[in-house]
Protein backbone atom coordinates (compact mmCIF):
# COMPACT_ATOMS: atom_id res chain seq x y z
CA UNK A 1 0.00 0.00 0.00
CA UNK A 2 2.82 2.40 0.84
CA UNK A 3 4.51 1.66 -2.49
CA UNK A 4 1.37 2.62 -4.39
CA UNK A 5 1.06 5.81 -2.40
CA UNK A 6 4.70 6.70 -3.07
CA UNK A 7 4.31 5.90 -6.76
CA UNK A 8 1.19 8.05 -6.92
CA UNK A 9 3.03 10.97 -5.30
CA UNK A 10 5.94 10.66 -7.73
CA UNK A 11 3.62 10.59 -10.73
CA UNK A 12 1.76 13.64 -9.47
CA UNK A 13 5.02 15.52 -8.93
CA UNK A 14 6.06 14.76 -12.51
CA UNK A 15 2.70 15.90 -13.82
CA UNK A 16 3.05 19.20 -11.98
CA UNK A 17 6.79 19.86 -12.40
CA UNK A 18 7.29 18.92 -16.08
CA UNK A 19 4.85 21.47 -17.56
CA UNK A 20 6.28 24.21 -15.35
CA UNK A 21 9.83 23.46 -16.48
CA UNK A 22 8.81 23.64 -20.14
CA UNK A 23 7.19 27.01 -19.55
CA UNK A 24 10.42 28.42 -18.14
CA UNK A 25 12.51 26.72 -20.83
CA UNK A 26 11.05 29.06 -23.45
CA UNK A 27 12.65 32.10 -21.80
CA UNK A 28 15.56 32.16 -24.25
CA UNK A 29 13.29 33.74 -26.87
CA UNK A 30 12.80 36.79 -24.69
CA UNK A 31 16.45 37.59 -24.00
CA UNK A 32 18.24 36.46 -27.16
CA UNK A 33 18.41 37.16 -30.88
CA UNK A 34 18.42 34.65 -33.69
CA UNK A 35 20.34 35.69 -36.78
CA UNK A 36 20.40 33.79 -40.05
CA UNK A 37 23.40 33.56 -42.37
CA UNK A 38 23.92 31.79 -45.69
CA UNK A 39 27.21 30.05 -46.39
CA UNK A 40 28.43 27.94 -49.27
CA UNK A 41 30.89 25.03 -49.33
CA UNK A 42 32.60 24.19 -52.62
CA UNK A 43 33.32 20.49 -53.21
CA UNK A 44 35.58 18.73 -55.70
CA UNK A 45 35.65 14.92 -55.65
CA UNK A 46 33.67 14.96 -52.39
CA UNK A 47 36.34 17.05 -50.67
CA UNK A 48 35.67 20.55 -49.37
CA UNK A 49 37.75 23.18 -51.15
CA UNK A 50 36.55 26.36 -49.51
CA UNK A 51 33.80 28.12 -47.60
CA UNK A 52 32.22 31.43 -48.59
CA UNK A 53 29.88 33.64 -46.64
CA UNK A 54 26.96 34.66 -48.84
CA UNK A 55 24.81 36.84 -46.60
CA UNK A 56 24.07 37.68 -42.98
CA UNK A 57 20.46 38.69 -42.39
CA UNK A 58 20.50 41.44 -39.79
CA UNK A 59 18.83 44.80 -40.44
CA UNK A 60 19.93 46.47 -37.22
CA UNK A 61 23.58 45.30 -37.07
CA UNK A 62 26.60 47.56 -37.39
CA UNK A 63 29.41 46.67 -39.80
CA UNK A 64 31.50 45.20 -37.01
CA UNK A 65 28.60 43.09 -35.76
CA UNK A 66 27.98 41.82 -39.29
CA UNK A 67 31.66 40.93 -39.68
CA UNK A 68 31.77 39.05 -36.36
CA UNK A 69 28.52 37.22 -37.10
CA UNK A 70 29.88 36.28 -40.53
CA UNK A 71 33.06 34.91 -38.97
CA UNK A 72 30.97 32.87 -36.56
CA UNK A 73 28.84 31.52 -39.43
CA UNK A 74 31.98 30.46 -41.30
CA UNK A 75 33.35 28.80 -38.15
CA UNK A 76 30.09 26.88 -37.69
CA UNK A 77 30.08 25.85 -41.35
CA UNK A 78 33.67 24.67 -40.96
CA UNK A 79 32.51 22.21 -38.30
CA UNK A 80 29.68 21.00 -40.57
CA UNK A 81 31.63 20.46 -43.78
CA UNK A 82 32.42 16.77 -43.12
CA UNK A 83 28.88 15.88 -42.08
CA UNK A 84 27.68 13.20 -44.55
CA UNK A 85 24.42 15.05 -45.23
CA UNK A 86 26.39 18.08 -46.46
CA UNK A 87 28.93 16.30 -48.69
CA UNK A 88 28.31 16.31 -52.44
CA UNK A 89 30.47 14.93 -55.26
CA UNK A 90 31.19 18.14 -57.17
CA UNK A 91 29.61 21.54 -56.83
CA UNK A 92 28.48 23.94 -54.16
CA UNK A 93 26.46 23.08 -51.07
CA UNK A 94 24.47 25.96 -49.61
CA UNK A 95 23.83 26.03 -45.87
CA UNK A 96 21.65 28.20 -43.68
CA UNK A 97 23.33 28.89 -40.35
CA UNK A 98 21.27 30.10 -37.38
CA UNK A 99 23.16 32.00 -34.70
CA UNK A 100 21.52 32.59 -31.34
CA UNK A 101 23.13 35.29 -29.22
CA UNK A 102 22.06 36.95 -25.98
CA UNK A 103 20.90 40.54 -26.40
CA UNK A 104 23.38 41.70 -23.76
CA UNK A 105 26.30 40.00 -25.53
CA UNK A 106 25.17 41.42 -28.85
CA UNK A 107 24.93 44.94 -27.43
CA UNK A 108 28.42 44.57 -25.93
CA UNK A 109 29.97 44.46 -29.42
CA UNK A 110 31.04 48.05 -29.81
CA UNK A 111 32.01 49.68 -33.10
CA UNK A 112 35.17 51.31 -31.72
CA UNK A 113 36.80 48.09 -30.42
Amino acid sequence: MKKKSLLYKLVMMLVVVCPISTIFAQGYKQDSLQIKAYTEIEFRNSRPQGIKLRKVFCDYCSKKQLRLLGEDAIRRTESEKYDPKNIIQNGKKKLAVYIRIAKTDFAAIKEDE
